[in-house]
């Protein structure tokens, strides 16, 4: 088939799906999408050479069948990449497409320059304004999510420095936003194949164990079911019952978070219970009937009863989650959850529509409407005072989009949504700013607690205020949400211009006493000498009485190349001898650094070696050794930092400035040792530290730098810092400390 063919045959298994959808049939305006489309991006191809056309028909058919969308958003994901590669405007779009569908295509098209200043994030920048269109039309980042999906199914075309952007900005970014969108099997798919790309071996690793333990993993799955089935077709249940397997990235996240190994994660395997209830209206009573029979064959875990029936999830999620003990002595979790509510898990707000004129008590989707407005409206708080710096922006959106939620209750019983790890100063400011700028401490479940108290789900609060209260520049330490922190700094702004204000009048006296006039370069030098960041907290610091203006103040404004410098004032001329700072001394430790330069070639891999590693800065977030995956980044002074791509600064970086990220990998011979930590846990015993030295000494021959060890009530905790060629001869110790008597866990701190 030609090229021409496979592109009409995609587009025609697109249209044909939305035609056999419940949709309104709209496919005349589909196609006339398409053959705008087709014709504006003709001569355009892909990195891997294909007509560009085979992305915007893949992206649509994602839209239309995986997420269930309709014509309009079918016709902009079409569209979405027109602006871009074409000499066709918005303008364009909106007469020929009419409005609306303008509007999300503009959303979708990324922009030049940037809010954040010359050196942003083009991501963080993308991203802001993909939330500015969301918040007025959710469908934009519906379909931008979509977007990413095709892009990543076909991330082997790319790079692989690019690779690596892609795939942290996908894991920091996208996958969230998927999974606070309801969208659960796409999220699974981001995830996994973010993980395939950025660890490629241990991605491998799992997919082998999983398929090597499949069959144990049915016969488990069929001892345990098969009872439930006999109950629920004795009390004639329509259902379908599901094998649910962890995925590879939940996996390996997991034996991240735990410092287990694949064989001591016990819920690799889940059951999902899918049933179709006899009346609508009756399906959370049949949800928990279904509960009482599984409860008559099992045992169930008391702690681990999720009820997401009565309080859905931020994005929609229903379902009834409980842990039976099998007859195999494993704790398996089962999910009970109608054919509506799974639907909505695996499709999110999406399939909210399709249940729009089903009798519905609860009413249940305007409950989602409501948390989906709640969602959008924190979106724009953060959008209406931004973080200057593209960091601070995405962290922002991390913590009060993507973070887990909880309920709490307010002293008379009403339910307030908040983000897990909120505090009881972050709930007053959710209540009313006068709450939170007022407020001196809270009660909880009763008991005064301080500001800083860490809120958990179900708790009731009631906030304590003092019309004495004011801000504390404190505060911003322990708040999480936007909210919060947007009010906190907007009243610490208003001070801190205050105080810089009184510094500036200050500074000015001072300088006039010593016959001197203030000038900006004044101001500059001042700054520097105080190693301040910006001048308004130079000036902060003069009215609050931290920087006390003096002699070395006047040397900093004189300093010269000479090492006496003679300056006259009012009072006469004095000799100051100028405090010189060792800068050339940095400048010649700096000058064996690489420096990027503008034809440094940006795709080429990083190769690590005894002979240039001296030219490489490794930051202490993560403490590369040879054989961990890492990646490179050029740091705002032009140097190439070395950071393992696990690394939650390395995950930040990719997803904020992808630009800068390149391919890395180690070259060693083995004739260097570096620096790196053990954690042990165990059972405390005589003779414990004797048996982890010698094995230490002896065996591997390695010199122990740093060796901590604290005991609690019969169990021990310590740190080794030890020194070793690579990551294989640390496996080596690992594996050999844990199996000393009385061990329990051995990692890598």
């Amino acid at each position: 088939m030609t090229e021409e063919g496979m592109i009409q045959a995609a587009f025609d298994n697109l249209l044909q799906h939305y035609m056999n959808s419940n949709h309104r049939k709209k496919g005349d305006v589909i196609q006339k999408a398409y053959n705008f489309a087709l014709h504006a991006t003709q001569n355009v191809r892909r990195p891997s050479g294909e007509h560009y056309m085979v992305h915007p028909i893949a992206v649509a058919t994602i839209v239309s069948q995986e997420m269930g969308l309709g014509s309009t958003s079918i016709c902009a994901a079409l569209l979405h990449d027109v602006i871009e590669q074409s000499d066709y405007t918005i303008d364009d779009i909106k007469v020929i497409f009419g409005p609306k569908i303008a509007q999300i295509v503009e959303g979708l098209t990324k922009i030049a320059g940037g809010i954040f200043g010359d050196k942003a994030s083009e991501q963080a920048e993308n991203f802001k304004k993909l939330l500015l269109t969301m918040s007025e039309d959710i469908r934009v980042i519906l379909i931008k999510i979509c977007d990413r999906l095709d892009n990543m199914r076909h991330l082997d075309e790319q790079p692989v420095a690019k690779q690596y952007k892609i795939a942290g900005e996908t894991l920091f970014i996208y996958a969230p936003l998927a999974n606070r969108l309801g969208l659960n099997q796409i999220k699974t798919e981001l995830e996994d194949l973010s993980f395939k790309h950025e660890h490629p071996e241990e991605y491998a690793a799992i997919e082998k164990k999983l398929a090597y333990t499949r069959e144990q993993r049915e016969h488990l799955f069929d001892d345990f079911t098969n009872p439930i089935k006999q109950a629920l077709d004795r009390i004639g249940t329509k259902y379908d019952i599901k094998a649910r397997v962890k995925s590879p990235y939940s996996i390996w996240n997991k034996m991240q978070k735990k410092h287990v190994s694949f064989d001591e994660i016990y819920d690799i395997l889940a059951v999902r219970i899918v049933f179709t209830p006899k009346r609508r209206e009756d399906e959370v009573k049949e949800c928990f009937n279904i509960y009482v029979e599984l409860c008559k064959l099992y045992k169930s875990h008391p702690d681990r009863l999720r009820d997401w029936l009565s309080h859905p999830k931020a994005n929609g999620y229903q379902a009834l989650h409980v842990t039976l003990m099998s007859n195999h002595g494993r704790w398996i979790e089962v999910q009970i959850r109608s054919d509506r509510m799974d639907e909505i898990a695996e499709q999110g707000f999406a399939a909210h529509w399709k249940y729009k004129t089903d009798a519905d008590p609860m009413n249940t989707e305007r409950v989602a409407e409501d948390e989906l407005n709640g969602w959008l409206r924190t979106i724009k708080e953060i959008l209406d005072d931004p973080q200057p710096d593209a960091m601070d922006f995405l962290d922002a959106i991390k913590l009060n989009l993507f973070a887990s939620e909880i309920f709490v209750f307010s002293p008379k019983g009403d339910i307030i949504t908040m983000p897990a790890g909120c505090t009881a100063l972050d709930y007053a400011f959710q209540i009313h700013t006068f709450l939170g700028t007022h407020c001196i401490g809270a009660k909880v479940n009763h008991k005064l607690v301080p500001l800083s108290h860490k809120l958990k789900g179900g708790d009731q609060v009631e906030i304590i205020t003092s019309n004495s209260q004011h801000i504390q520049p404190v505060w911003i330490n322990f708040v999480t949400t936007a909210k919060a922190r947007n009010k906190i700094q907007a009243l610490l702004r208003k001070q801190e211009r205050e105080y810089a204000k009184e510094g500036m009048a200050i500074l000015t006296a001072w300088l006039e006493q010593n016959g001197l006039t203030l000038t900006t370069s004044i101001l500059n030098k001042l700054t520097d000498a105080h190693k301040e960041k910006q001048q308004d907290r130079l000036l902060t610091a003069i009215a609050k009485g931290d920087i006390v203006l003096g002699e070395s103040d006047l040397n900093a404004i004189y300093r010269k190349k000479q090492k006496e410098t003679a300056v006259r004032n009012k009072k006469g001329w004095r000799r100051y001898i100028p405090f010189v700072k060792s800068k050339e001394v940095e400048d010649e430790k700096d000058n064996n650094y690489i420096i990027v330069g503008k034809d440094f070639d940006k795709n080429q891999t990083i190769v690590i070696t005894e002979d240039n590693i001296t030219r490489y800065k490794f930051p202490n977030c993560c403490k590369p050794i040879p054989g961990d995956p890492i990646l490179a980044y050029i740091n705002d002074t032009g140097k190439l930092e070395i950071h393992s791509r696990s690394c939650s600064e390395a995950a930040r970086l990719k997803s904020s400035f992808g630009a800068s990220v390149l391919a890395a990998k180690w070259n060693m011979r083995g004739e260097m040792s570096f620096l790196t930590t053990i954690a042990m846990k165990g059972i405390d015993r005589k003779g414990m530290v004797k048996d982890v030295t010698i094995l230490l000494s002896d065996m591997f021959d390695v010199n122990i730098h740093r060796l901590i060890v604290n005991t609690d009530d019969g169990i021990f905790t310590g740190e080794i810092e030890l020194k070793v060629r690579d990551n294989s001869s640390l496996d080596d110790i690992i594996s050999k400390l844990s199996t000393i008597n009385g061990m329990q866990s051995v990692h890598r701190a």
